[in-house]
């Protein structure tokens, strides 16, 4: 059985992945910033080294404050990547990269291709994007999973925020004219073992890069008021030029998922079920 590397072990996704690698009984090293920092490049070779396969989820994920911390958005995001994917060629060990829908400038209609356009806008993006191309660049067996909106009971997310604002005030006001898929670190993680599993087959050559996230697509304006469904709290809408925020996002998030499924069967998980669990954990602290 694959032995797992996961960097950026303390984050959404890296925590769900360690987790359900635990109760698959895959065999996993989880790595977080403390353990292997992967701008530091002779950490990353020591760490991947040891691996079968290397699942990378480390990020700088601030979107507003990379607007100002350029280089540490860079540094992480892009330079990070590299290292890893470099380290894994050195090793003749593939890499799953998780990456983001903010590489679309979201003004087309129709759901993202893999291979449409990008045109990130914010440093956030770009310095994403810069990551998946390092990582096209520097090794062949690779896996680029762009994935949209993530939540979970853990880290910064905005379902977390969204409670909390609810807990300050009675009414919000929340863009109604961003649209995308929430997508549940639970599911993600899922989707990455699935991947794994399909990829350390003998003969596999499906390489590339896929998009992965939850349906049905909303809006930021509706899936506050599914988080706050069984709370008093008023969600209002409000359009993006009317809400100053240091970063732009793209309007149309939503990605298309049609050859994930293809290639491994992976369909597109209803965000609402994981929506339920997350909300209840944060209820109870479990």
């Amino acid at each position: 059985m694959t032995h797992l590397l996961i960097l950026g072990a303390q984050g959404q996704v890296g925590r769900a992945l360690a987790k359900r690698a635990y109760q698959r009984g895959v065999p996993y090293t989880a790595l977080g910033r403390a353990e292997c920092d992967i701008t530091d490049r002779i950490a990353v070779e020591r760490a991947v080294d040891t691996s079968g396969f290397v699942v990378n989820c480390a990020a700088y994920t601030a979107v507003d404050h990379a607007e100002t911390e350029i280089e540490a958005a860079y540094r992480v995001n892009a330079v990070g990547a590299e290292n890893v994917a470099a380290a894994c060629a050195v090793a003749r060990i593939p890499l799953v990269h998780l990456t983001t829908d903010y590489v679309f400038d979201g003004e087309s209609a129709q759901p993202a291709r893999e291979d449409d356009p990008v045109r990130p806008l914010s440093v956030y993006g770009r310095s994403k994007l810069g990551g998946e191309i390092a990582v096209r660049t520097r090794l062949k067996s690779h896996i680029v999973l762009r994935t949209s909106w993530v939540f979970s009971a853990y880290g910064k997310n905005f379902v977390k925020t969204i409670l909390r604002l609810a807990s300050q005030r009675s009414q919000l006001r929340i863009v109604d004219d961003q649209i995308g898929g929430p997508t549940a670190a639970d599911d993600v993680a899922r989707t990455i073992l699935d991947i794994v599993a399909v990829c350390a087959k003998p003969g596999f050559a499906d390489w590339g890069t896929y998009h992965f996230s939850g349906i049905p697509s909303v809006s930021r304006c509706e899936f506050a008021r599914a988080i706050l469904a069984h709370t008093d709290a008023v969600v209002l809408p409000v359009a993006t030029k009317d809400y100053a925020s240091p970063a732009r996002r793209p309007l149309n998030s939503v990605l298309d998922c049609g050859r994930i499924f293809q290639v491994f069967g992976i369909g597109q998980p209803d965000w609402r079920l994981a929506l339920r669990n997350v909300c209840d954990a944060l209820a109870t602290g479990a």
